[in-house]
């Protein structure tokens, strides 16, 4: 899951405009016989991890002289958009890298070529399991998984140990009570959250509950526990040493960037800014990075949804562009674009083979792999995705003391009810 990224639109938009070919573009006119232009839509970060995969296309096409790869770097939060608009109107990219949400709804579509037994999947044994469990929906893959991620509590060594504190907080009363020394201590804050719905996440894990009981169809956004869920969540943005919450739209950035430079000593965040993280002033030395698993609730559970992407081929693109994307999906997941990926970018490898010794020497990478047991697979339901929607709407209204905790989450279980209409409240 990636949060913050900017990106012009209008030059994405252009881009996109001239690019979606969906197949429709070959120097071949779709001959299996001739070249083939397929056209990939990278959601990855345009400054920090576009670069490496870039790369690995130009090794891709030196290794394939009748596959052309058309690159497009997509804005990862208009993609999930605009592959619905253009697949809808048989205009989609021959390749997506899918964030793993959006699976269910893409295949529900018919938008997605189940890769099952093709090219994309002869390595499927050395991938996780529970990672091609969720590249599943209704018992076909739709996607090969390319990188993990999950969230995970990482903080300051230094502040910590300054102000006293040799272990990572395993609840969150005792990452207040932490917060609190390292502001008599440090001087600086001890844990700044966020009002986004995906991140509060956690807490709802926390309390064995979440956004809806797919299973049983029914909607638990304001059941008794998820409303002790979200108070917990409440409960971080008040206290000594506790940053009240930031509802501004660079709030993401904000949480960030005092992370990275020190004013700060906890955030949740995701592996996606390692590289972010090993650039600010507080981590110079990379060792001074500690991850753990995000805090429990009141359960003794902890955990974090599963993130990632995978590598999803449209099918409206005829047999020519298919059997071309599915070699270029083969080659990017390998063991070895994996380890590339995972040493420039230090992102998650999603098959065992590719946590090599060297990547595992990467303390991040080390880190989150060592949370990601505890990360929790969201439901195979079309819908869910979009079900922090209505979250991100009033959770930064409840933070912000504009509304109750309670009026938030009604006016979330009605947005809710909205999306999935055949489930109860």
């Amino acid at each position: 899951m990636r949060r913050g990224i900017a990106a012009s639109a209008l030059v994405a938009s252009l881009a996109l405009a001239a690019t979606a070919c969906g197949g429709g573009s070959s120097d071949s006119g779709g001959k299996a016989d001739g070249p083939v232009t397929i056209t990939w839509w990278d959601t990855s970060n345009a400054t920090n991890e576009a670069p490496t995969y870039q790369a690995l296309v130009k090794q891709f096409e030196a290794a394939n002289k009748n596959i052309k790869v058309n690159y497009v770097n997509v804005p990862f939060d208009q993609a999930q958009n605009k592959f619905d608009t253009a697949a809808g109107s048989k205009g989609a990219p021959d390749v997506l890298r899918s964030e793993v949400g959006w699976t269910p709804a893409f295949a529900k579509k018919g938008y997605f070529l189940p890769l099952d037994g093709t090219e994309a999947l002869a390595d499927q044994a050395k991938f996780q399991p529970s990672l091609i469990k969720q590249a599943q929906y209704q018992g076909k893959t739709y996607g090969a998984p390319l990188v993990t991620d999950t969230l995970a509590l990482v903080y300051n060594k230094a502040l910590f140990k300054k102000a006293g504190i040799t272990d990572a907080p395993k609840t969150w009363d005792e990452l207040k009570s932490d917060a609190a020394k390292i502001d008599s201590k440090d001087k600086v804050y001890g844990y700044w959250g966020s009002t986004q719905a995906y991140f509060a996440q956690t807490f709802l894990y926390g309390e064995g509950t979440d956004t809806v009981d797919a299973t049983a169809k029914k909607i638990t956004v304001d059941s008794p526990a998820a409303k002790k869920a979200y108070g917990t969540w409440l409960s971080t943005f008040s206290g000594q040493g506790l940053h009240k919450a930031d509802t501004t739209a660079d709030a993401y950035a904000h949480i960030q960037d005092a992370f990275v430079n020190g004013k700060v000593a906890a955030i949740v965040q995701g592996p996606w800014e390692i590289t972010n993280i090993y650039k600010g002033s507080a981590f110079k030395d990379k060792s001074n990075l500690g991850i753990a698993v995000v805090p429990a609730g009141s359960s003794g559970k902890a955990g974090a949804p599963t993130g990632g992407h995978n590598l999803s081929v449209y099918a409206g693109s005829d047999k020519a562009h298919q059997d071309a994307a599915l070699k270029f999906v083969k080659f990017m997941t390998s063991a070895t674009s994996q380890e590339t990926i995972a040493l420039k970018n230090s992102t998650l490898p999603t098959r065992s083979d590719a946590y090599t010794a060297q990547v595992k020497a990467d303390p991040g990478i080390a880190g989150y792999q060592g949370v990601l047991s505890s990360a929790q697979p969201r439901p195979a339901l079309p819908e869910y995705s979009s079900l922090w929607g209505p979250l991100d709407t009033e959770l930064p209204k409840v933070a912000d003391g504009k509304e109750s905790l309670d009026q938030g989450l009604s006016n979330a279980q009605v947005a809710i009810a909205k999306l999935v209409p055949d489930f109860s409240k």
